[in-house]
């Protein structure tokens, strides 16, 4: 249960990224159509991020923090918890908010992105730092496991 927990968040944090990339896709040049595909992919990207919040929190609340961080911080690299747990924790926060605050602004320009240069720009912005963001937290998630997995290894050493 454990590692599909683990799974199953990674999966639909790194799929929110990739709605985020097709929504960055379809803004690069808009039309009616492209709009209409990017307000989907945002929708999917935010429902996404939002489920990915949910697993990580009730993983984090019923076991990282019981056992695993223990395991991490007693280990080779306690570092893997201290810097990028921390890190990740804070940082993770703003992604579920700036998608929603991304798929408002498409919903709100509407047509207006197909002619107007600069709320397309600062949209396509917000998109590529949330893709970013979520790219980091993908990596520091990787660090995070390596770290468990070293302290797992030196244990049975």
């Amino acid at each position: 249960m454990v590692s599909s927990l683990i799974g199953i968040h990674a999966a639909l944090g790194e799929i929110a990224i990739f709605a985020f990339i097709w929504v960055f896709i379809e803004l690069l040049n808009p039309s009616e159509q492209r709009i209409k595909r990017a307000k989907k992919a945002a929708v999917i990207g935010v429902i996404l991020f939002f489920m990915s919040w949910i697993v990580g929190g009730y993983y984090y609340v019923n076991y990282y923090g019981k056992n695993v961080k223990p395991i991490i911080k007693e280990g080779p690299v306690p570092w893997a918890h201290e810097i990028f747990t921390e890190t990740k924790e804070h940082i993770f926060l703003f992604l579920p908010f700036l998608s929603i605050l991304t798929l408002g602004l498409i919903h709100k320009s509407g047509k207006a992105l197909i002619k107007d240069k600069k709320t397309r720009s600062s949209i396509l912005t917000l998109t590529f730092l949330i893709v970013l963001i979520g790219l980091a937290m993908a990596v520091m998630g990787y660090l995070i496991s390596t770290g468990a997995r070293a302290a797992l290894e030196a244990k049975l050493l």
